[in-house]
């Protein structure tokens, strides 16, 4: 389950709806939603009679919201939701009732490539405030990049963020000369290793950043600002839309799947 104050993509359930031909009755609850606190309606995954369904649940007084703090953000929100017996239209319904699971994994691949690009970017602003600080920073007489270590360290974070870079494109490249139903078969596996093989990048650029700058890279303000902030928010997108783990088991059997079965 996921919302917003404005448009909102559905993620995963709780709540649990009574689907009939007539109104929906909604109780349960969902953790870590965005921006959970100021939305006008939650686009609400539910298990229904057969399966499973998703419903546009606008705010109500039977829908308790308490903010969840966190340490990426307050900004977002984050919000622990409880549904008591909320009344919702039928015609509320997204999609077709117990086939939910379709609407909810059509977004999933766009949501993951976007937090892909957004820890690729956050990866390449870091890795560029290292250069500038190594050339700047003087360490017993000597800018800090004259240090082997240093260099090694620089190299590395190039080589990761460039390699991320590349895949990104790659894929941006054939979600851009796909049909959706393509990308709907073909992409999920592609994208989700992606995402996991970004955000474990981003873990070593975070822990290399912060050495680079050494207690500056702890200090929120001064000119390791931006180091400090990625070393302390780079789990958001680790997390956010399946881990690590889970993406990479995704890709993995999703390339079995295209497996040629064996002539023997």
């Amino acid at each position: 389950m996921e919302s917003t104050s404005k448009s909102t993509a559905p993620a995963i359930l709780i709540p649990f709806a009574l689907m009939l031909t007539m109104d929906s009755i909604i109780n349960g609850t969902k953790k870590w939603i965005t921006n959970g606190m100021f939305s006008d309606y939650f686009v609400t995954g539910c298990r229904t009679k057969k399966g499973f369904s998703v419903i546009l649940v606008p705010k109500s007084d039977n829908i308790e919201t308490k903010r969840i703090k966190t340490s990426y953000s307050t900004a977002a929100a984050t919000t622990f939701i409880q549904f008591e017996n909320v009344k919702v239209p039928v015609d509320h319904l997204l999609g077709q009732e117990d086939k939910g699971f379709i609407v909810i994994m059509s977004n999933f691949n766009h949501e993951r490539w976007a937090m892909a690009c957004s820890v690729i970017r956050w990866m390449r602003t870091v890795t560029e405030e290292c250069i500038k600080w190594s050339n700047q920073r003087i360490v017993f007489g000597k800018q800090l990049n004259q240090q082997p270590v240093i260099r090694q360290k620089l190299a590395k974070m190039i080589s990761l963020t460039e390699a991320c870079q590349a895949q990104l494109e790659i894929i941006t490249y054939q979600m851009c000369n796909m049909t959706y139903e393509q990308q709907s078969k073909l992409l999920g596996g592609p994208i989700g290793l992606l995402k996991s093989y970004a955000t474990r990048c981003a873990h070593d650029v975070a822990d290399d950043a912060v050495n680079i700058f050494g207690g500056r890279g702890l200090t929120q303000g001064g000119m390791g600002t931006v180091v400090e902030q990625f070393h302390r928010t780079y789990k958001f997108d680790a997390i956010l839309g399946g881990t690590e783990e889970i993406l990479a088991d995704l890709g993995v059997r999703q390339a079995m799947k295209q497996m040629p079965k064996s002539m023997l």
